[in-house]
């Protein structure tokens, strides 16, 4: 029995309906080198999605590999429940040196979803202590996605997700966010901005917070926003006492051109959640950074009844913070930061090819990522769900060494952050040659 037939008989893979596995198997891979994976026979696909957005560094970094090693020498985990260790104490340094001014305290958890199930439980239960009980809903952006834990399903908006799962969410608002794609843009971020007021001019006082992915909206359609409409934003949840949220678990270390997101819009975030590219992607793990005055609201004596309840097994994972401590000093090093901005312009100059397909349209840039919409060639028209045109580029595209995992109607990249030019452009040529594919496949259907 080959590997892709044991997998199928015990294995059920994320996202995936596993009826179509019949036809079109999980890739059976052997490993990963620098931004290649290799299968088991030898071909080898370009990771154009980061592999889900977390690796930053490539695969297989003997830096990386190397702090596995010293750590695993003493130990892998231990509680963090009565104990600390040097990898975490040494990160927490680190994170509380780079990340935006107002973060003094750092949160383990183990990932993305649970970050932000931190950052809900701690604003709610602060604004308990401040007596104001009744401060218990949140914010988000329509058609935003934080995770898939419940508390995260509650704060996003993207049906396709969580559709199945509003009964066991909790209320909360939400508020219209504007593309930089809308051609009426000025008209809407002003219509946009008229409604996040009057939201919280009506509701401030059962407002906790206001979460949100800075710049780049991921899983919610690759939706890039204007700094400076986020900084409205976050100005007037300062003017009404709510905390600001800010998930860059996607957009963190580096993606956008800048260490975070949040830097190009000049917010301080009450919570900052981090996970993904902080381990390059080698192993679980999350943070949520507060502030001194958040942190403080807790601290009491035992029997006030103030203690943060909330923790994970794998809290402070020794061998996560390890390889988080590498990263960032990789990044630091290496001055990846920078070359993120350079992939930014290797894109936007390796894409005429794209402009030219009559498939696409919205092509848009940040840092190392790329989005474009996908449309009918023939009626010039957006793709309904049932034609599943998001499967069909993922299948063609593994043809030509890509990764092409579009999100409904949205295609994009998503490139590690060490891509050199000559990498950036084999990349595009090859994405190219997918769209062709497939927009020859449409027109002669």
């Amino acid at each position: 029995m080959n590997w892709s037939t044991r997998n199928l008989k015990v294995n059920w893979h994320p996202y995936t309906q596993m009826k179509d596995c019949e036809n079109d198997p999980p890739v059976v891979l052997e490993k990963a080198v620098g931004l290649k994976l290799i299968d088991e026979n030898q071909h080898y696909y370009y990771d154009t999605v980061s592999s889900w957005w977390c690796n930053i560094l490539g695969h297989s970094h003997p830096k990386i590999t190397e702090a596995i090693h010293r750590q695993l020498k003493d130990f892998g985990h231990v509680m963090f429940g009565g104990f600390t260790h040097k990898p975490a104490i040494t990160l927490s340094e680190k994170l509380v040196e780079i990340t935006p001014s107002n973060c003094e305290r750092i949160f383990y958890s183990d990932n993305g979803s649970t970050a932000i199930e931190v950052a809900l439980k701690m604003s709610i239960q602060y604004w308990q202590h401040k007596g104001k009980e009744n401060k218990n809903k949140f914010i988000s952006f329509d058609g935003a996605y934080h995770g898939d834990t419940i508390g995260a399903m509650s704060v996003s908006g993207t049906d396709l997700f969580h559709s199945t799962f509003h009964a066991v969410c909790f209320e909360n608002f939400k508020t219209p966010t504007v593309s930089i794609t809308d051609p009426n843009y000025d008209q809407n971020e002003a219509k946009a901005i008229a409604a996040f007021k009057t939201l919280l001019k009506t509701h401030h006082h059962e407002i906790a917070g206001f979460v949100f992915e800075p710049l780049v909206m991921g899983a919610g359609g690759m939706i890039h926003t204007k700094p400076s409409f986020l900084k409205q934003l976050a100005a007037l949840c300062k003017e009404y006492n709510i905390h600001t949220i800010a998930d860059e678990i996607a957009t963190g270390f580096g993606r956008t051109g800048t260490l975070f997101a949040c830097e190009q819009a000049s917010i301080n975030p009450d919570f900052l959640c981090l996970s993904k590219a902080l381990t390059n992607g080698t192993l679980p793990l999350a943070v949520t950074c507060t502030s001194s005055e958040i942190y403080n609201a807790f601290y009491a004596d035992y029997n006030e009844h103030k203690t943060f309840y909330h923790g994970h097994t794998f809290t402070a994972n020794a061998l996560g913070c390890a390889i988080a401590n590498e990263t960032l000093s990789i990044l630091e090093t290496e001055n990846l930061v920078q070359n993120s901005r350079h992939i930014e312009s290797y894109l936007r100059e390796s894409t005429d090819s794209l402009r030219s397909l009559s498939c696409i349209s919205n092509l848009r840039f940040k840092g190392s990522t790329l989005a474009f919409e996908l449309k009918n060639p023939v009626t010039n028209k957006a793709f309904t769900s049932e034609k599943r045109i998001g499967y069909q580029l993922f299948k063609i595209g593994k043809k030509h060494h890509v990764i092409l995992r579009p999100l409904g109607n949205t295609g994009y990249l998503y490139l590690p952050i060490v891509c050199s030019k000559e990498e950036v452009q084999q990349i595009v040529s090859h994405t190219y040659e997918s769209l062709v594919e497939l927009e020859h496949e449409l027109k002669n259907r």
